[in-house]
């Protein structure tokens, strides 16, 4: 099927959704997007993308849709809504073709694994990992600050081969470039996020408790020392269950926070705005698998229990 003909659906229209569903849109693709308590500001005014990397973008009209329901079916779906999100299994299958490509953009682990048993066998699911900081300014308007490439995995369906899987891959990387959305092919989608955990465990959790963005965080030695310790800990747990972590994995992550621009992970606006953070993604599972494998983290139990107390008070408040 060409690019033209293609249907693509945005499941969450959030910083991640907006910002990779305006791109594709920009680059010539149908792409339709899911929103809820967005949908009447983006379907007056539109998705803009306010860019300190690429020209500004604004995409008015909007094809926007509050119920899955009233979605063409899609040949591509990109799930940027977060772990959190209630149904999503159901909404992905209401607004998918039987045999849809299903591209899941979530942070944490085994988020693949949690989402296959809530869709249909024909469907296939890839797992999506996002290396962009931005974030959700306003309603309809994402801040790009830096990056946008996106790994592909193939997780599970139908394509049984792994030429059938490479090919299907390839095609997701081409619709990406169509939107000038750097592409790379993973043989698999478990060994990425592992080493894509190492800097969201501690940057995410720390971000909150301290109320800080990375430029601070890490140029502070009392936080750069927290962050490497749980550093630490994620790369002992992945490689305890078999997870290759080159060594001198931590001093690359720090080089390369160090250049970007004064960055608040997801979790942070997350906090900012009283919603629920994304707490078992990110260390529940990580601390049930820590366990499996006799692995001790006290730095991110530590965390997690200040993050837990943190959002109860929030959320009960509310």
């Amino acid at each position: 099927m060409s690019q033209s003909n293609l249907k693509v659906g945005i499941i969450g229209t959030g910083a991640i959704g907006g910002f990779y569903g305006a791109m594709l849109a920009n680059g010539g693709n149908d792409v339709h997007f899911l929103l809820r308590s967005e949908f009447d500001a983006v379907k007056e005014k539109g998705i803009t993308i306010d860019s300190l990397v690429n020209p500004t973008l604004h995409l008015h009209p909007v094809q926007a849709y509050k119920d899955a329901a009233d979605m063409p079916k899609c040949d591509w779906i990109f799930v940027g809504a977060k772990s959190t999100a209630d149904n999503l299994g159901e909404i992905i299958a209401t607004a998918g073709k039987p045999d849809a490509k299903v591209v899941l953009l979530q942070n944490g682990l085994n988020n693949e694994d949690h989402l296959r048993p809530f869709l249909p066998d024909s469907m296939h699911l890839i797992g999506g990992l996002c290396y962009v900081c931005l974030f959700r300014e306003g309603p309809g308007v994402v801040k790009h600050q830096a990056s946008g490439m996106i790994d592909l995995g193939y997780h599970s369906g139908p394509a049984a081969s792994a030429e059938e899987q490479q090919a299907l891959l390839q095609e997701g990387a081409e619709l990406l470039n169509s939107g000038n959305i750097p592409t790379r092919l993973l043989p698999g989608v478990d060994e990425a996020r592992w080493k894509k955990l190492i800097w969201n465990a501690p940057f995410n959790g720390i971000s909150v408790v301290l109320n800080a963005g990375t430029r601070e965080l890490v140029g502070n030695p009392a936080s750069r020392k927290l962050i490497t310790e749980m550093m630490q800990e994620v790369v002992a747990t992945a490689r305890a269950r078999g997870v290759a972590v080159e060594d001198g994995a931590i001093e690359f992550m720090f080089k390369g926070t160090e250049a970007m621009p004064d960055y608040h992970p997801s979790m942070y606006h997350d906090w900012l705005h009283k919603r629920p953070m994304e707490l078992d993604a990110l260390y529940g599972v990580l601390l049930r698998l820590a366990a499996e494998v006799g692995c001790s983290l006290p730095k991110i139990e530590a965390m997690l229990d200040q993050l837990k107390f943190i959002q109860a008070r929030y959320l009960t408040n509310e």
